[in-house]
Order: structure tokens, then sequence, then C-alpha cells
């Protein structure tokens, strides 16, 4: 009764006309974005953190998560009609665009709607159910088991978004340092500033934000050159009913499996397509027809997809540290509006809280509307050029970063940020450990400064505790896992590429 209650308190809250505006602001836009090549929620959201300023806090919350699970479903259009993926669109690409190729281009694209629909519902009961319970576990963490946890985060993510532990680790540590930069709160002294006066407040996030993700991303996208062209195929929606039976169990099944990823440090859209795709192929009827244009192929990695974008809200809101990058973002965009994501949020602001998670069902409602019956009019979006769409957007990625503290350091520091981010995809290196290590160092290094004290210098109290020696056991036991794994396949010794 308790949730039934919450959930009315939050609908009171989400369904003003103002959020219900910002919902659907966020959806239409991360529909866009996802549509889009060579753009993603990631950026989109650094993109708009600035504008948070001007927007009320619980408006703004509200756009950028309709942005994040909005593109989702866009991803899944542009890799089902024109074989064009995103990170969390890849397994869309092998069934979808297959089916496209068949004429079955409507089907396809209804299957991803109903089956996004249904995973974000399943997951938004998860969200409402868990998040309060794991908020009340966190009041148990002290300062060492914020570390431990903090540290474990970084592995996982490290790990998961690169591929190499070595590389994920490396970028986390810059970032970790990035975030140390500026004026040490407890003495008083700069560091890292190079005797620049502009960075003794420290590098700005937005624009690291905007730099590593924003701007790099659209000069690697110029780099890479090619125009693509638009999509006119036949598009036909509604399914038969046999077709929709085959709809509903994989859904299903997508629903549950992205709703357990989404928890998880690390996990989240990519891992959860992957992981539905593979358990469809092993236990549907019609598993004979993955990979030639089954519609579980599609069915199972929308949901799967769509719920792990929801419910990887539930460690940055209950525990307070964030999953993956675009996470770390929602993150930012708390702090920036004076909320501090954790145990204590639902306690201190439970209007945010539950207003977001019934905006969600209700951005899910928006979803359908927009995407089922009129992605043949988001389609038209492909014959935007290039040369159009991107200086538009560099333009408006200078206007964000000069309008925080209208001072063009900033826009050089960004300017700077985007450099080294095209550089770091060109050596096929990820800034979202980087991101994750800017965002979270200043509090691991307060934690840690924290403990030592409450100790007076005892660092084996970081292993005493049952908490926090758990989770130190369980990275060293990841680590020593790969390490292992390294040394295996080093003995091999190196595979010759045909």
């Amino acid at each position: 009764m308790d949730i039934l209650h919450n959930l009315s308190f939050g609908f009171e809250h989400a369904l003003t006309w103002q959020n219900l505006m910002y919902c659907a602001i966020g959806c239409v836009v991360g529909t866009l974005v996802g549509l889009l090549p060579g753009l993603g929620p990631l950026s989109t959201i650094s993109l708009l953190l600035p504008l948070t300023y001007s927007i009320p806090t619980d408006g703004s919350i509200i756009m950028l998560a309709g942005i994040y699970y909005g593109a989702q479903y866009g991803d899944s259009v542009s890799a089902i009609t024109m074989k064009i993926p995103h990170a969390a669109s890849i397994v869309a690409c092998i069934d979808g665009y297959q089916m496209t190729l068949k004429g079955k281009t409507g089907l396809a694209l209804f299957t991803a709607g109903i089956s996004s629909f249904i995973g974000g519902t399943v997951a938004i009961i998860v969200l409402a159910t868990l998040a309060p319970t794991l908020g009340e576990v966190a009041l148990l963490f002290g300062p060492a088991d914020y570390c431990a946890l903090m540290l474990l985060g970084f592995v996982c993510v490290s790990f998961v978004t690169t591929g190499s532990m070595l590389n994920g680790l490396a970028m986390t540590l810059i970032g970790v340092l990035l975030g140390l930069v500026g004026t040490d709160v407890n003495s008083g002294a700069l560091r890292f500033t190079m005797d620049l006066p502009f960075l003794a407040d420290g590098v700005g996030l937005i624009s690291v934000a905007l730099g590593c993700f924003g701007i790099a991303e659209i000069v690697k996208n110029l780099d890479e050159g090619g125009e693509r062209t638009p999509f006119n195929g036949e598009i036909k929606l509604m399914p038969t009913w046999p077709e929709f039976k085959r709809i509903i169990p994989s859904a299903l099944r997508g629903s549950v499996i992205g709703s357990v990823l989404g928890l998880l440090p690390g996990g989240g859209p990519v891992i959860a397509q992957f992981a539905a795709y593979a358990v469809d192929k092993r236990f549907s009827k019609y598993k004979h027809e993955m990979g030639d244009g089954a519609i579980e192929g599609v069915a199972g990695q929308a949901a799967a997809d769509e719920s792990a974008a929801r419910t990887s809200f539930i460690p940055l809101m209950s525990i307070g540290i964030p999953e993956n990058a675009v996470m770390a973002l929602m993150m930012a965009a708390f702090i920036v509006k004076g909320v501090q994501p954790g145990p204590n949020m639902i306690a201190n602001h439970p209007d945010l809280f539950w207003g977001l998670v019934a905006s969600m069902w209700v951005g899910n409602c928006f979803l359908v509307i927009l995407n089922v019956p009129l992605v043949r009019y988001w389609l038209s979006v492909f014959k935007i050029p290039f040369s159009v769409l991107f200086p538009g957007i560099l333009f408006f990625c200078c206007i964000g970063t000069y309008s925080i503290n209208n001072n063009l350091d900033d826009l050089y520091i960004t300017a700077t940020f985007g450099f080294i981010g095209y550089m770091f995809m060109r050596l096929g290196l990820e800034a979202a450990p980087l991101m994750l290590g800017f965002i979270l160092g200043p509090m691991l290094e307060e934690y840690f400064r924290r403990q030592l004290l409450i100790s007076r210098g005892d660092f084996t109290s970081f292993l005493t505790r049952p908490i926090s020696g758990s989770l130190l056991a369980l990275i060293a036991v990841f680590m020593l896992w790969q390490i292992f794994t390294f040394v295996r396949q080093a003995k091999k010794g190196p595979q010759t590429v045909v």
C-alpha cells in the first residue's frame, strides 16, 4: 500500500502541466537523438546541462531522463531501417534490418515500440519497489564502505565500457586527477593548476562533458565523412495475432533481464540487449529464425534496452553511485540543482524522486504515441545534411559553455577537452570511465579522508569493516581473474589474423 500511495503522490507532481511539457520535450528530443547518426543521449545531455540552471529542478531532471530513455527507442528505428546502430541498438541491426529487407519494416518498428513500453513498465515497478529499500540499506554504509563501493564501480564500469581493465582504470585515474584540480577544501592550497588563475575553482564539469562527448563526437563524424541516404521503404505497422503472441513472451523475458542488469555497476542497455538476445536464441520456440528476421530478435532486445535504461537510475538515486557515463551526467544535473543523490534523497526530496518515477511511465505513454504512429515522419530527420546539423550543434555547445560563467576561458577549456576526447576516440579509448572518475574523484577523496580521521590514520579500518572488507575482497577477486585471463591468453601466443 505504501508503494501505491507513493506512486499516487508522484503522479500528482508528474501530471502538472509544466512537468508534462518537460517530459514531452525530453521524449521528443530523445527520439530525435536516437535517430540521428553520431549523436546519443550522452552527448545530448551534456549539451543541455547548461539549460538546467534556468529550468525548475523537477522539470530539468524529468526532461533529461526523458532524453535518456527516449533515445533508446530512436536508436532502434535507425538500426532497423538503415542498419545505423548506436551502442544500445547494435543487436537491433541483426534481425531488425533483416525484417526491413523482407518488407516488414512496419512490423519491426511496432515490435520495438510495444516491447519498449512493456520493458519500461516492468522497470518502473522494479524502480518503485527496490529503490526505497536500497536507500535504507545504504544508510548502513560508512565512509570506508562508500570508498570501497566507488572503487568497485570504477573497476566494473572501466572493464565493461572499454573491454580492457588496464585502459579503463587508466582513464578512470585520469578522471580522478582532473577532479582534484583546483583549491583543496581542507587546506586551501592550489593543486594541479599550473599557475593558471582560472583553474583555481577546478575544471568545469560542463566543459569536460561537452568537450569529451559533444564536440569530440562531432569531430569524429566529420572526420569519417560520408553521407547517408534517407529511408524510403514502405511502412505497415500492425502485426497479425500469431505475430503479436510471439512478441509478448520475448518482451517479458527481455524486461526481466534488462531490469536486473540495469541494477549492476557497469550494466545498462548495452549489456542487457546482448543478454536478452542470447536468452531468446536459447529458449525461444522460433530460435531457428534468429538472425534471419525473427520478431523475437527485435522484441527481447528492445524491452531489455528500455528496462535497463530505467533501472540504472536505482543505484544513482538510492546509493549515490552512477553506474555508467549517462548516469554520471544525470548525477551532475542533480548536483547542479542542489540535490545530492543517495540514501537520504527519498526522505529529503520525495516530490522529486516519486515525481521522476511517475514521469517515466508518463514518458512511456508519450513514446508509444510519438514513435509507433508517427515513425514515418521521424524518418524524415535523416534528410538533414550533416553540413547543416553539426555546425548548429557546435554553436549551441559554445553558447551553453559561455553562459555558465560568462567567461571565455571556459570555451578554451571545452575546446581543449574536445581535442582530447577526439584523440581518445582515435586511440580506441572511451571517455566514459574518465567522466565517472571526474565526478566521483572528489567524493572518493572526501570519504577516504573522513575514514582516516575517524580511525586516526589506521588504514586497516578499510579491511576490518564488514561491508568495505567484502567489497575490497570482491574487487581483488575480479582483478585477479582478469590477470589470470590475460596470462592464459598470452601463453597461447598471438592469434594470426587472416
